[in-house]
């Protein structure tokens, strides 16, 4: 089979593609063929070795994928259409997974648009309820809104009844997309003084922002919440980490919270019910997925070229 390895770390340049045998399933796993792989920005950073994980290698980027049972296993029969977050290795033609993780994917979903749940579906559903602790009612400041988390973030914002939603995003292209999607005021965050255009679409700032730049932008973002706002941060697209002094938070009750999925998915109570949720939203037609961009599996640094120049918007899928 073919995969997408790295053996040093670097730009989009140093994605392989190379020939290898395919994988052997344990007695618990699953043998998958790959039709759809999602590209996520922690797959750039594992590619610079910038990741919150140590990176070893040679190494196989990619987390989440959607395609067709191979063989029997203990539940899922061949040729059953399924879903996984597989941690590692999704850019290749066969994976393996856990049988107990993998999900089937509803009849009314492509396999392009299951790719695009699982690790983007369930980091903004936990994003804004989990850790942002979102109440009906509440403003929200969405960072990249036309990008994978930013395109649901929107639209799961909605339908967890928030107040108004402010939407960022660098052309005037993206930003329509998020008023689209349920938007209901959309900023150039990458315009000098953005953050008085927020506060001014506000009575007094934010509840809840979604953070995910780095640098500057953190520290604007800070400057946009209200007393008792949350500011949840769950990466730095910019690789610029922010000069942070928690004493800036005292004085309004305010709070910043990481993210980090990986940390959901140790816990099957928290993550497997919200991605049935979501699975459910999609099918239904209630929650919109945008797929913005497909790659041929062979073209994975072009696609991360692309993404790291910001010339995409919604979801990145690579076909093997």
């Amino acid at each position: 089979m073919k995969l997408v390895q790295l053996h040093e770390f670097g730009g989009p340049e140093v994605l392989n593609v190379e020939n290898t045998e395919k994988p052997t399933p344990a007695e618990d796993e699953v043998l998958i063929r790959v039709t759809a792989v999602g590209v996520n920005y922690a797959d750039t950073m594992r590619r610079q070795n910038q990741y919150v994980l140590d990176t070893p290698l040679p190494f196989v980027p990619g987390s989440e994928i959607a395609g067709e049972v191979v063989e029997d296993g203990q539940s899922l029969k061949a040729g059953t259409r399924v879903t996984a977050l597989i941690g590692e290795g999704a850019y290749a033609e066969y994976v393996t997974a856990k049988e107990q993780t993998v999900i089937p994917i509803p009849e009314q979903l492509s396999d392009r648009e299951a790719a695009a749940l699982p690790l983007q579906g369930l980091s903004a559903y936990h994003i804004l309820k989990s850790m942002g602790r979102l109440q009906k009612g509440e403003t929200v400041l969405i960072h990249a809104a036309a990008g994978g988390v930013g395109t649901l973030a929107v639209q799961l914002a909605r339908y967890f009844e928030a107040g108004t939603i402010i939407a960022t995003a660098s052309t005037e292209e993206k930003r329509s997309l998020a008023l689209s999607l349920g938007a209901d005021h959309a900023v150039d965050y990458t315009k000098d003084g953005w953050e008085n255009e927020v506060l001014k679409l506000t009575e007094n700032g934010v509840d809840v922002a979604l953070e995910m730049v780095g640098g500057d932008i953190f520290d604007q973002t800070l400057n946009c919440l209200a007393p008792f706002g949350r500011l949840v941060t769950y990466g730095a697209a910019s690789g610029e980490l922010p000069e942070f002094s928690p004493f800036r938070l005292l004085e309004k009750n305010q709070s910043v919270i990481g993210f980090f999925l990986p940390q959901m998915m140790a816990k099957p109570e928290l993550f497997q019910y919200s991605l049935q949720e979501i699975m459910t939203l999609a099918s239904d037609g209630r929650l919109k997925l945008e797929i913005g961009h497909v790659y041929p599996l062979a073209k994975a640094a072009e696609a991360h070229a692309d993404m790291e120049a910001r010339k995409t918007s919604g979801k990145i899928i690579l076909e093997p």
